[in-house]
C-alpha cells in the first residue's frame, strides 16, 4: 500500500513503482528505528542474559564435570594406592604367619624331642635300676640256694652268716670270671 495522499501531485503522475516514496522511507525508518529501540532496550538484553546463563550453566557444568572427573581420578589413584598397600600388608603378615609357624613348628619339634630323650632316658635309668635290683636280689637268692645245696653236700650247717658270705661271695666271683649268662651282653 503506498501513500498516496502524502504524495504531492499524486493524481497528476502515476507512482514509479521503482522509486519509492519519500514519505513511506521516513515512515518505515521510524517503524524500524522504534523496532530497533525496543529490541536493544528490552528484548536483546533478555535474549543475551538467557544466552548467559546458558553458556555459564554449560561452562560451570562442564568444569563441574571435569573437577568431578580430576577429584575421581584422585580418588582412584588413592584407592589402589591404599589397595597396592593393603596386598603387601597381607603378604607380610602371611610371611610373618609362616616364619611364625615354622618357628613354633620347630619349637614343638624340638620340645617333642627333648621330651622324648627325657623319657627314653627316664626309660633307661629305671630299667638300670630295676636291673640292679633284680640282680641283687638274685644274686641272694642264688647265694642262699647255693649255700642250702653246699650244706646238704658237705652235710654241715652253714647257716653262719660270716662263713655264708665268704662262700657266697667266692662263688658268685668264680661265676663272674666264668662265661657270662646269655643275653648279658656288658649292660649292668
Amino acid at each position: 500500500m503506498h501513500l498516496y495522499f502524502l504524495a504531492e501531485g499524486a493524481a497528476e503522475q502515476p507512482p514509479n513503482p521503482i522509486i519509492p516514496i519519500w514519505q513511506e522511507i521516513v515512515v518505515g525508518a521510524v517503524g524500524f528505528a522504534l523496532l530497533c529501540f525496543v529490541l536493544m532496550k528490552y528484548v536483546f538484553p533478555r535474549m543475551e542474559e538467557t544466552f548467559r546463563a546458558r553458556v555459564e550453566a554449560i561452562e560451570g557444568g562442564i568444569k563441574r564435570a571435569e573437577e568431578a572427573q580430576a577429584e575421581a581420578s584422585t580418588l582412584l589413584q588413592q584407592y589402589r594406592e591404599q589397595l597396592a598397600d593393603a596386598r603387601s600388608e597381607a603378604a607380610r603378615i602371611r610371611d610373618e604367619a609362616r616364619a611364625d609357624a615354622a618357628g613354633i613348628r620347630d619349637e614343638i619339634l624340638a620340645g617333642a624331642r627333648e621330651e622324648s630323650e627325657r623319657i627314653i632316658n627316664a626309660g633307661r635309668e629305671a630299667l638300670a635300676a630295676e636291673r640292679s635290683t633284680t640282680v641283687r636280689e638274685l644274686r641272694a637268692e642264688v647265694g642262699k640256694l647255693a649255700v642250702d645245696l653246699a650244706s646238704r653236700i658237705v652235710g654241715e650247717s652253714l647257716e653262719d652268716e660270716a662263713r655264708r658270705r665268704g662262700t657266697v661271695e667266692r662263688f658268685l666271683a668264680e661265676l663272674g670270671e666264668g662265661t657270662e649268662p646269655a643275653g648279658a651282653g656288658g649292660r649292668r
